[in-house]
């Protein structure tokens, strides 16, 4: 008998969804994170990143030996230069150079080619890039902004998981808001089953950095992202984000980046708000991808 084993790509996704024992308080509320870290990879990013690449060599768009690009503030390039490893594509990767020492080793790792634009030119500044080096021949911008294949990912993988994990009752999905793949997937499953869940996005408040998400220029505003599909969008001051990241690892073991204890923080605001919900946040990576920048150096409070 052939023993079956599964690869590397058949473990994303079914991510564990735990509760939280300290930080909410006293409360009749549940509230619960999905642990996206927990991916090959390390974020929820793995999701879109592998559907991107599978659904377009179903439709022929590519094929194993084509060049791929993409504009990364971090998570996606590595996800997607995982991917590519799995798949046997070549992946450049052009990020802001202000992006964390650990996200640049992990892309290249992985055997990324690695292009960085400076801080001032940003996000905004790579994405053009990438369309200018496509338009050159270097090779296919995989546009996980305007890409369907990232929201689909989370309609027919996050969004289901939770719904299946919660036993249909979740009231609540909070999530920070960068490329809005990971909103957009998981309102529309949700909603389809219960059009009262509430979907709340997060986004930084003016002059916050917060990395992975974004307040988007209105010409820059990703063409995934429908607005009726969100509920209340949240401003997160920098501040509170990253305070709440350093309790999740000091009082309840879950370690994790800053736009992830937005997401919490937000959760925990909401919830003294309303009685008896079940909400669920997204942990998007982990914490060890932000160890170099000194944002988990503060002492205890």
């Amino acid at each position: 008998m052939t023993l079956q084993f599964p690869t590397i790509a058949d473990c994303i996704g079914e991510t564990p969804l735990v509760r939280l024992q300290r930080l909410p308080g006293e409360t009749s509320n549940t509230l619960l994170v999905k642990l996206e870290g927990n991916n090959p990879a390390g974020s929820v990013k793995d999701r879109p990143a592998l559907s991107m690449i599978t659904r377009a060599e179903l439709r022929g768009d590519i094929q194993p030996g084509d060049t791929l690009i993409e504009a990364t503030s971090g998570n996606t390039g590595i996800a997607l230069a995982m991917a590519a490893a799995i798949k046997g594509y070549k992946m450049i990767l052009i990020m802001p150079d202000n992006s964390t020492a650990e996200r640049k080793a992990a892309m290249t790792a992985y055997g990324a080619e690695l292009i960085l634009v400076s801080r001032e030119d940003g996000m905004e500044g790579a994405r053009d890039l990438a369309e200018s080096l496509q338009r050159g021949g270097r090779g296919k911008v995989l546009d996980q902004f305007g890409n369907t294949d990232n929201p689909q990912a989370h309609y027919t993988g996050t969004g289901p998981e939770i719904w299946r994990q919660t036993q249909g009752q979740v009231t609540h999905f909070i999530s920070s808001m960068g490329t809005t793949g990971t909103i957009m997937g998981v309102s529309h499953y949700l909603k389809e089953q219960n059009p009262n869940v509430q979907i709340i996005g997060l986004q930084p408040q003016e002059g916050s950095a917060i990395p992975g998400i974004r307040r988007w220029p209105e010409e820059y505003l990703p063409k995934i992202f429908q607005s009726e599909r969100v509920d209340q969008i949240v401003d997160m001051t920098q501040l509170e984000a990253e305070n709440v990241m350093r309790r999740l690892a000091r009082e309840e073991g879950i370690f994790c980046g800053v736009s992830s204890g937005g997401a919490v923080a937000a959760m925990l605001e909401l919830s003294k708000q309303v009685e008896n919900a079940v909400m669920v946040a997204i942990i998007c990576d982990r914490g060890d991808r932000y160890l170099s920048t000194g944002v988990y150096d503060t002492p205890h409070a």
